[in-house]
């Protein structure tokens, strides 16, 4: 009987070798984190879905309620009812803040942008965990959309900001152009954030869950229903708390946007160099945010 042929013999090599040999070849790592720039071409290519996934989750946000999309402008408002009832009238803060009506209103709507951004990065990877173990796409997607649903939702609202400044006597001039970069700015910063919270919330859920804690603390020293302007003038504060509080960026960008749209709101009444501090925050959030979503990228949907 002939025996079998003897085969040939493998190369036995170590894994370092194996690993040299593969990326010659042009291979690589499945779910290896693609490099800065790469990143930045694929969420592009992608432009088209996340807007759409924005979209969606928005028009699905109040599907079940019987009034639908109305909500979208009646939640945002009951919370400035609140706060009007709460601090304009019981705790009246609103004495000698000309029209604290549409000032407390867009306080509440441009603060409520910030805030919700913010709470949708946060869920926005444990949220869609079946997409993202099941497909192939850069995961920074998810939180961006989500900023994105939250600037449509502000959309809404700025309709029902512009009633309420008609009611007032307020109506559209060129002034109100400033509305413009001063929201893209925001919406930079907010993005920003969201990524942030999208990686911490991905290694530590339980941060979802103390995230309204730090939001309404946030809220509480961004003046949002009372006027840091008047706090801060004389010296009664130490410099560093007043400094802190005209440079806090919640703050920054709601004095803008009053500025913008209320003709009561001066120049006078704005932080020196706020379009410097308004687009610093948006910057380093933004570019910062990114990059450390991006770092964490092979992680993400993996445990």
């Amino acid at each position: 009987m002939t025996p079998p042929a003897p085969q040939p013999a493998m190369d036995a090599q170590p894994p370092q070798d194996l690993t040299a040999y593969a990326i010659a070849h042009g291979l690589t790592v499945s779910g290896a984190r693609p490099s800065l720039i790469s990143y930045v071409k694929q969420i592009w290519s992608r432009r088209h879905f996340i807007t759409t996934f924005a979209t969606a989750k928005l028009t699905a946000q109040y599907s079940q309620a019987k009034m639908g999309q109305i909500w979208q402008v009646m939640t945002p408002l009951l919370n400035a009812a609140v706060y009007y009832f709460i601090f304009g009238i019981l705790m009246n803060t609103k004495r000698g803040i000309p029209d604290f009506l549409p000032w407390l209103v867009c306080g509440v709507f441009v603060w409520t942008f910030t805030s919700q951004s913010i709470m949708a990065g946060t869920r926005s990877l444990s949220s869609n965990m079946g997409l993202v173990r099941a497909l192939h796409f850069p995961r920074a997607s998810l939180p961006i959309a989500y900023a994105i649903q939250q600037l449509q939702q502000l959309l809404f609202s700025m309709g029902a900001l512009v009633v309420i400044l008609a009611f007032v006597g307020e109506y559209p001039k060129m002034s109100w152009l400033i509305a413009l970069p001063a929201l893209l700015l925001q919406a930079l910063f907010n993005t920003g954030l969201s990524l942030v919270m999208a990686r911490v919330a991905s290694k530590t859920p339980d941060i979802a869950q103390l995230m309204p804690f730090v939001l309404r603390t946030w809220m509480y020293i961004s003046g949002v229903m009372w006027s840091i302007d008047k706090v801060t003038k004389g010296d009664h504060l130490p410099h560093l708390v007043t400094l802190a509080l005209q440079c806090n960026p919640a703050a920054v960008y709601i004095d803008l946007m009053r500025f913008a749209l209320i003709d009561s709101v001066t120049a006078k009444d704005l932080p020196p160099h706020v379009w410097a501090i308004a687009a610093g925050w948006a910057l380093l959030a933004a570019l910062g945010g990114f990059i450390y979503f991006w770092k964490a990228e092979e992680r993400y949907g993996r445990g």
